[in-house]
């Protein structure tokens, strides 16, 4: 008797008879149903929450690096005559230049940075200042060209600019005046009393993070200078590069070229703890839907097991008529991963619809719950973000597939290791 090659057609032509067929006439269909939509719901969920998690770093890693500095460079100069240090950088114009000339670096801007409270009428609002030139204030991604803006940043220099956050919690408008309140002010015998400057608004930004666009108000530097007793001197340079994720790399050049008494401060420095939590939490949510991806595999043993059993009368009739054990394996197993298969292409495709409309299907979501499902001032970011990229959809579909097909090994070898004699005893 001549062998039949592997999957042959009549294989595939049972396999698909045995899934279709309805509990009357011996099939498990309710089971196949049930298995093929768990295996879809854990794929879509897999992908969703891969996409979710990618979007969330990227919106989380992309406001940081498009509004803040890549590296920070101060200064620990010792005063002369005295055991102390200040941290004041005079001959900032040098430095920055010595920083800028370092292969990797876009740009070197000299700051004032300090803390003061903003004031409208009945309205406080503590706010961090930031004195920079107009030319410097153009080079922030997040600034220059926000996800919204009011006014133009070329009126930069006849007031100031301030994040729609700032604005929202004056009460203010473009036009408006505000009252910057700053407690180092002017000393006097009584003490130092604080220093009070008025401002008009001249640019509303929108910088996409909640804590920047709550908080920043950008100062023309020579302003920031009179107002916070830095004539001649500034707290920092504020250094862009060109590849901020090998920031580490660059670090040292950036350290030697600012001289002896400089320190730096990256920006996987201060978000670097909030990324680590991030590939943390990533790598426990891929374990737990993994699980959940396994779960609903197992649906498809029960089903072969079911399957099996009913079709015992089958299988006997097919192995005296000289099916091999090979061919029933592969019957058997084609029903299983079938379903598997299926179920994944499925998932994928409800994953990738749902990372592509998540814009549309969350505003139908926040509009069923009546607004405030998400809130800003917690998540740091206005909307939920989702990006797809095709390891993660590959890594589910490989996961999905590879778990659907090996647990259907093992009931569909029982099935090809049946006696046909003690498969036909009974019937």
């Amino acid at each position: 008797m001549a062998s039949t090659p592997p999957f042959a057609r009549f294989e595939w032509m049972i396999a698909w008879r045995y899934i279709r067929a309805k509990r009357a006439e011996g099939g498990v269909s309710v089971m196949t149903w049930i298995s093929l939509l768990g295996i879809t719901l854990a794929v879509f969920a897999l992908i969703a929450t891969l996409a979710i998690r990618s979007g969330f770093r990227a919106e989380f890693v992309d406001t940081i690096l498009g509004a803040n500095a890549h590296v920070t460079v101060y200064e620990q100069t010792p005063i002369a005559g005295t055991d102390q240090t200040t941290r004041i950088i005079s001959d900032y114009e040098t430095l920055a230049a010595a920083i800028a000339d370092v292969p990797g670096v876009i740009r070197a801007a000299p700051l004032v940075r300090q803390q003061v409270m903003a004031n409208r009428g009945n309205f406080n609002s503590g706010v961090e200042v930031f004195g920079i030139s107009e030319a410097d204030l153009r080079t922030i991604p997040r600034i220059a060209t926000p996800e919204e803006a009011i006014g133009s940043i070329d009126a930069f220099g006849d007031g100031i600019a301030i994040g729609s956050g700032v604005a929202r919690e004056l009460g203010v408008g473009l036009g408006d005046r505000i009252k910057l309140i700053s407690p180092n002010g002017v000393r006097t015998a009584m003490g130092t009393s604080p220093r009070v400057g008025v401002y008009d608004i001249t640019y509303i930004f929108t910088a996409g993070r909640y804590d920047i666009d709550r908080t920043r108000v950008y100062m023309p530097l020579a302003e920031a200078q009179t107002f916070f007793n830095r004539d001649g001197v500034v707290d920092e340079i504020e250094v862009m590069v060109a590849n901020p994720d090998n920031v580490e790399d660059i670090a040292p050049d950036i350290l030697n070229a600012a001289g002896d008494f400089a320190f730096i401060w990256t920006w996987r420095d201060s978000a670097g703890a909030f990324l680590r939590a991030l590939t943390v939490e990533d790598n426990v949510m891929f374990v737990l839907l993994s699980i959940l991806v396994l779960i609903a595999s197992m649906n498809i043993i029960s089903g072969l097991i079911m399957l099996v059993k009913n079709k015992g009368r089958d299988i006997g009739i097919l192995r005296t008529m000289g099916l091999t054990e090979g061919s029933v394996l592969r019957i058997f197993f084609i029903c299983g991963a079938g379903i598997g298969t299926v179920g994944t292409i499925l998932g994928v495709i409800l994953g990738c619809a749902f990372a592509i409309w998540i814009d549309p299907i969350f505003a139908f979501v926040n509009y069923l719950a009546g607004g405030g499902v998400w809130d800003p001032s917690i998540r740091g970011i206005y909307a939920l973000p989702a990006e797809l990229h095709l390891r993660d959809v590959l890594s589910a579909v490989v996961l999905s597939l590879g778990l659907s097909w090996i647990v259907t090994i093992f009931p569909a070898r029982r099935a090809a290791r049946m006696n046909p004699v003690e498969a036909l005893r009974y019937e």
